[in-house]
């Protein structure tokens, strides 16, 4: 096992490289400049559009939408991948993930935005849509738009969900004592019975537990910063500092942590992904700006919000390492807890009391289930892509899925989050490239909306005016 590990370390170093690192930062930078920064300045506007949606029977809501991709997001890069982020990068990893974050949200605004323009109605009457989709009838190019579905299949389908049932069967053989593979066993059956359900019913499962997972973790973090309140300027002092090599200690290990920082950041908040451009194209809406604008929130939602929360929770617990990337550490104060979810479970069980551990469990699995929800679904909806819809296909898609998903509680941490790297650094070089090749035409429907919304409309979206046929009906109601 331990040489499987080190194989697929070795292939993870390869994928992300800082080339990568480079590639989502500059183009979510080109992004914001070429939009006029839209996830800033569009901000109200983000919360009057999640607030009034819309809704036919075939499509599922803006919030729906949000709060699947929410659900898809916040997960184990937010509390897992935020304390590997600080051990490999320090403190000032996390300042760096909320960079990716701000600019990142500019490409979740445009692939969501392009996924709804594209978007095709099928014979169900559903909306489907995403990278693949807009690939093909956007760039003209089908190659491309096959591989995409096939990395996006192989991301979400296999190399993803094992990250999440790791860190659920860890969490809880702390918690309970109870065996992993039991855990994960259980776990799988509860999972299967739900993806073998449609969107819509993944939809409303995530409607309601994404909020009530985040308040309550966050509500977590928010108690431990008044209990430390006083060391509060300290810790994001360090942080800071830490970020631009200021602080002594942390100061040899300046490119880790912006590597980190974007690399986890990334993983927890899959801006330009191509993820939430997937669920983002099911939704009903009168223009593609209005879904573009609910997800570059969602971005805030996960690594401003919720990861900030998992960071305070270790930094003012003190409860982290720091390694050099040699093996050496050049900060030890856990007495070798290892790096991941143990970090967040022992810092709440030193501010609250062992219950708090438990507790985590139950949180874990909230998070852990709706991110392997919204795994599947956009897993799924690249073999429709693939097959044409073919069911026997998509059943066999399900069933890989999950069985994937049981590798996570039989596979070390370290590979699992290896080949969720993998996963994540196909699908970044897939889809970046495809958004920034269509940033023209996502920054010309976004001009259309905003000189709606100056005139007074209902800003409605007309495909005709941009080049794009209608030929499923997609857009027919608005025309």
């Amino acid at each position: 096992m331990d040489r499987f590990s080190a194989i697929v370390t070795r292939m993870d170093d390869a994928i992300w490289s800082m080339l990568l690192v480079a590639l989502c930062l500059g183009v979510g930078l080109f992004l914001s400049l070429r939009m006029r920064f839209p996830q800033l300045r569009l901000l109200k506007e983000m919360g009057r559009v999640l607030k009034n949606g819309e809704e036919d029977g075939n499509g599922i809501t803006p919030f729906q939408a949000f709060a699947t991709t929410v659900g898809a997001r916040v997960g184990m890069g937010n509390i897992a991948g935020v304390a590997s982020a600080i051990f490999y990068g320090g403190p000032g990893a996390i300042f760096w993930m909320w960079i990716i974050a701000i600019i990142g949200a500019a490409s979740a605004f445009t692939e969501s935005t392009l996924a709804q323009a594209y978007k095709v109605r099928h014979a169900g009457g559903e909306f489907v849509g995403g990278p693949a989709y807009y690939i093909e009838r956007g760039l003209k190019c089908k190659p491309y738009a096959i591989l995409f579905a096939v990395v996006a299949f192989l991301g979400p389908g296999v190399l993803m969900p094992g990250v999440q049932i790791n860190s659920l069967v860890t969490v809880f053989e702390e918690a309970f004592s109870v065996d992993k593979v039991i855990v994960g066993v259980i776990c799988c059956i509860v999972l299967a019975i739900v993806v073998f359900g449609s969107i819509k019913r993944i939809a409303k499962i995530a409607e309601l537990l994404a909020p009530l997972m985040c308040a309550i973790y966050m509500g977590l973090a928010i108690v431990i910063l008044g209990m430390n309140i006083t060391r509060v300027p300290v810790t994001f002092a360090m942080i800071f500092q830490s970020a631009f090599g200021l602080q002594p200690l942390f100061g040899g290990i300046l490119g880790s942590a912006i590597a980190w920082g974007v690399k986890r950041g990334i993983y927890s908040n899959e801006a330009g992904m191509g993820c939430g451009a997937i669920v983002s194209a099911a939704a009903e809406c009168s223009h593609p700006a209005k879904q573009g604008l609910v997800q570059a929130f969602s971005i805030y939602v996960d690594t401003l919000l919720v990861g900030t929360s998992t960071a305070l929770i270790i930094l003012l617990t003190g409860t982290y390492d720091v390694t050099d990337g040699a093996g050496n550490l050049l900060l030890d104060q856990t007495g070798g807890i290892e790096a991941g979810i143990k970090w967040t479970q022992h810092a709440l069980m030193s501010s609250y009391g062992s219950w708090s551990g438990k507790l985590l469990a139950v949180i874990i699995v909230l998070f852990v289930f709706t991110s392997m929800t919204g795994y599947c679904y956009q897993a799924e909806a690249n073999i429709r892509y693939l097959t044409g819809g073919n069911e026997r296909a998509i059943t066999l898609c399900r069933m890989i899925f999950v069985l994937a998903s049981f590798m996570g509680c039989l596979v070390s941490a370290d590979a699992m989050w290896a080949l969720g790297d993998i996963g994540y650094g196909l699908m970044a070089w897939a889809n970046i490239i495809a958004i920034l090749l269509l940033s023209k035409q996502a920054s010309a429907i976004l001009k259309d909306y905003e000189v709606q919304k100056k005139e007074k409309k209902r800003p409605v979206f007309d495909p005709a005016k941009f080049g794009i046929s209608d030929d499923s009906g997609a857009w027919a109601k608005e025309k």
